[in-house]
């Protein structure tokens, strides 16, 4: 062979090499945008929900795959809930050690969801002795969030805080003006323009709206959680006593389900105008429990009202009772992911 068609192969291989490197490298923005760009940007979300929030006796099993199958869906960011304080991951007493072990796995997750060009909110869940006892779990959840903080504070502006998640219980509406804003000062010691996601006291809702207090932070994302009619979506739920009465209600995309929604938004969009804050939609979805057509109304009408508002939203959620998928049979419900992705507004 001669010494061109030498180079030349040499030279060829090279680029095909780098070219498969970098199609396995994660997108990053190296300039930190504001809150804004970051909520355009985070479009349409679903939460990897009974995964790592769960408790070991129900805890779903994580397959970084299914971040593929997500981006080929056509969404844009997952929403990873997590519980920090489970006994298996964290120390109770002082210095509230996170393990390492569990840092990593929770970077395993990250790199995974941006090497899917997917962003990627982490956020604190289920922590019930931090709602039971505020007072008492306080120097745990700020040690907590300098730990994480600091852990990831090199990387890419993809990669979102949630500082709790629906705050309730003992940590009231003050307590959780007075914790959050703590830990936002916590968080910005390491990462001084990471978006981070402020949700309300009184389980997250749009009711806890009226109570919260807002930092002045062009960083910050506020975080709404919406499961309206409760009786509707909540139907059957094991979880919520006396749901069983509920089966058989029905949502039907009437002109007085929508005006309820609306109005129950009145708040949030007058807070986010004169407060200059984006909205996320860090939940919503109804229990597998309802008929899947009206399932299907509801989700339809709601994704795509949130996106005529400028909200960002994240799906509750991939695999489990309110899922679109289903990991043993390796199916798709369909219709929910239309009504999430393709369905227009009716």
């Amino acid at each position: 062979m001669k010494p061109f068609n030498v180079y030349f192969c040499i030279l060829i291989a090279a680029l095909m090499l780098s070219c498969e490197k970098s199609e396995s490298k994660p997108v990053y923005h190296s300039d930190r945008e504001t809150a804004t760009e970051i909520n355009r940007r985070l479009g349409r979300g679903i939460n990897i929900g009974n995964t790592f929030e769960a408790q070991p006796s129900w805890q779903s099993s994580f397959d970084a795959d299914d971040f593929r199958e997500i981006a080929e869906l056509g969404f844009t960011h997952v929403r990873i809930p997590i519980c920090w304080e489970r006994e298996d991951r964290s120390k109770s007493t002082s210095p509230y050690t996170i393990y390492a072990e569990f840092l990593d796995t929770i970077r395993f997750v990250v790199d995974a969801a941006l090497k899917n060009k997917l962003h990627i909110i982490i956020n604190m869940h289920h922590h019930d002795a931090l709602m039971a006892d505020p007072q008492g779990q306080k120097a745990r959840f700020l040690s907590q969030w300098q730990q994480i903080a600091n852990y990831f504070k090199d990387y890419p502006d993809s990669l979102l805080f949630e500082i709790l998640n629906e705050p309730h219980d003992k940590l009231t509406p003050a307590l959780w003006n007075e914790f959050s804003e703590e830990a936002l000062r916590t968080i910005r010691k390491t990462n001084p323009r990471r978006c981070v996601l402020l949700g309300t006291a009184e389980w997250g809702g749009v009711s806890g709206l009226k109570y919260l207090s807002i930092p002045s932070d062009e960083y910050l994302i506020l975080t709404i959680h919406y499961y309206n009619p409760f009786q509707f979506t909540h139907q059957g739920a094991e979880w919520v006593e006396g749901s069983e009465a509920w089966l058989g209600t029905t949502w039907n995309d009437t002109p007085e389900e929508r005006k309820a929604v609306k109005e129950d938004f009145k708040l949030a969009l007058q807070v986010s105008k004169t407060k200059n804050i984006p909205v996320h939609i860090g939940e919503f979805g109804a229990y597998s429990k309802a008929d899947m057509e009206s399932r299907v109304r509801w989700t339809r009408f709601l994704s795509r009202w949130f996106e005529q508002q400028s909200f960002s939203w994240a799906y509750w959620e991939w695999n489990a009772g309110f899922g679109i998928y289903d990991p043993h049979a390796k199916t798709y419900k369909t219709e929910l992911v239309n009504a999430l992705l393709k369905d227009p507004m009716p």
